[in-house]
């Protein structure tokens, strides 16, 4: 079990990124608390060893997706959350960002993945490769695929 002062670390330099992770996934407000309890109740009690603040960060988005994909998988979560819902309860935003928001958020769940690890988390695609277990080669061909669909989503080159 962890100390006191580890999790609390852990929850100011992760809290953000778990939520927008989770809704991202879940495009619900209560789902994404869950999880986010979830997550760091799993970091609590979890005795596994950080080699860097990389693989803590990585061991941290890996047990979202899954806890999400568990989530998502469970016969009782049938209900489907409109987007209308995320926005009541996300912050203030540009209509442009929020246009951007939209369109991420509509792509294919294996193209939202790798968009929102690449341009909101800053991750490489090596990094993403071994987040999702996914070859490296792979991760770019998701990652050009998905700027092909939102660019056709969005409208033009302006977006790039």
């Amino acid at each position: 079990m962890r100390s006191e002062q580890e999790v609390t670390r852990a929850i100011e330099q992760y809290s953000d990124m778990v939520r927008r992770l989770c809704m991202i996934h879940l495009k619900n407000y209560a789902d994404t608390e869950d999880i986010f309890q979830t997550v760091f109740l799993k970091y609590v009690l979890s005795s596994a060893a950080f080699e860097n603040e990389e693989h803590e960060k990585a061991w941290f988005i890996r047990v979202a997706i899954n806890a999400c994909k568990d989530l998502l998988r469970n016969f009782f979560h049938s209900h489907v959350t409109s987007l209308d819902e995320i926005w009541e309860h996300s912050t203030e935003m540009q209509e442009d960002h929020r246009e951007v928001l939209e369109a991420v958020l509509s792509l294919p769940q294996k193209y939202r993945e790798v968009v929102y690890l690449h341009y909101y988390e800053g991750c490489t695609a090596p990094e993403i490769s071994q987040i999702l277990g996914k070859k490296v080669n792979t991760i770019y061909t998701l990652l050009t695929r998905s700027r092909q669909m939102l660019r056709e989503k969005l409208g033009g080159e302006e977006y790039e």
